[in-house]
């Protein structure tokens, strides 16, 4: 029992950043009805950004590191909008999806080219392996401040969405963009919003996974928007308590199939989660939850 629960918090843990990724996946999938498979480098951005604050300042703050990968996460996503997602609104999914995806190659070959394909290195903070017990029960001090900062996220972005002029726009973008345009809903600063919030979102997530990490490469940001995708497909593209309930199952069943597998199979777990992500799809490939309809730009 004591297993059980070691691996459940494990799990939300890993989960919660999971959740993050795919809410910021899933809002931009709202508006545009665009898969973002480019969602990955805005943690590969912020991961450089750490590895230049602390090249910079030896001996640097995390405190400070936090908000220079957010900003950068945002910076990057209304960049990324602006020079490559304005210039195909409207254009069909394929061409999107395409878009994404070049998007995704040209971040990391920049990188590739002008900084190094070499590890870069940083820090982590201290506290990230410290544990604290509650009887039998031995919880990391790192899943703990992930689990209680991602609730504090997802409260602040339903209060967002649902109490703030900005959260009526994008919900009635989401829900059939036509009709919102002909009741004044402006599709640019909607949009645009929208990838501000994915950044944001994206930024506190890399927090967190790069500071487990300490590292970054060129290629660091297809792990997450892999997680982060998949999350979103598992919940129900197109809805956001689906993509957070996508990002806590997809992190539960990682955590809970590593600790079950036997010990010769247990580094195939993401084998197995793939393939029990592959049955869910076939018996139910709406996902979790079902969305009526997305309407894109």
């Amino acid at each position: 029992m004591i297993e059980l629960l070691q691996n459940l918090i494990d799990g939300l843990g890993r989960g919660s950043i999971y959740a993050l990724l795919a809410l910021g996946v899933a809002v931009v999938f709202g508006v545009m009805h665009l898969l973002n498979f480019a969602h990955g480098e805005l943690i590969t951005v912020g991961g450089y950004a750490t590895f230049a604050f602390f090249s910079q300042f030896t001996g640097g703050s995390w405190w400070l590191a936090a908000p220079i990968i957010v900003v950068a996460a945002i910076v990057a996503s209304l960049i990324i909008e602006r020079v490559a997602f304005s210039r195909v609104r409207g254009a069909s999914d394929f061409t999107l999806l395409l878009t994404s995806f070049g998007v995704h190659f040209v971040v990391s070959a920049i990188f590739l080219l002008y900084v190094s394909a070499s590890v870069k290195t940083f820090p982590r903070p201290g506290w990230v392996t410290n544990t604290w017990s509650i009887g039998s029960l031995t919880i990391e001090v790192f899943d703990t401040v992930v689990i209680v900062t991602t609730l504090v996220v997802l409260a602040g972005t339903a209060w967002l969405l649902q109490r703030t002029m900005f959260g009526l726009s994008l919900r009635a973008a989401a829900a059939d963009f036509s009709t919102a345009q002909l009741m004044g809903v402006r599709s640019d600063a909607v949009i645009r919003g929208a990838f501000a919030l994915s950044g944001l979102l994206a930024g506190i997530a890399g927090i967190f996974w790069l500071m487990r990490a300490g590292s970054i490469t060129p290629s660091g940001g297809i792990d997450p928007m892999l997680k982060g995708v998949l999350a979103a497909l598992i919940g129900g593209l197109g809805s956001l308590r689906g993509a957070v309930l996508g990002g806590f199952v997809l992190g539960l069943a990682e955590v809970l199939l590593r600790s079950r597998l036997p010990d010769g199979i247990a580094n195939l777990t993401e084998g197995v989660v793939f393939l029990l992500i592959a049955l869910l799809f076939i018996f139910r490939p709406q996902g979790l939850i079902t969305v009526a309809h997305a309407e894109r730009v």
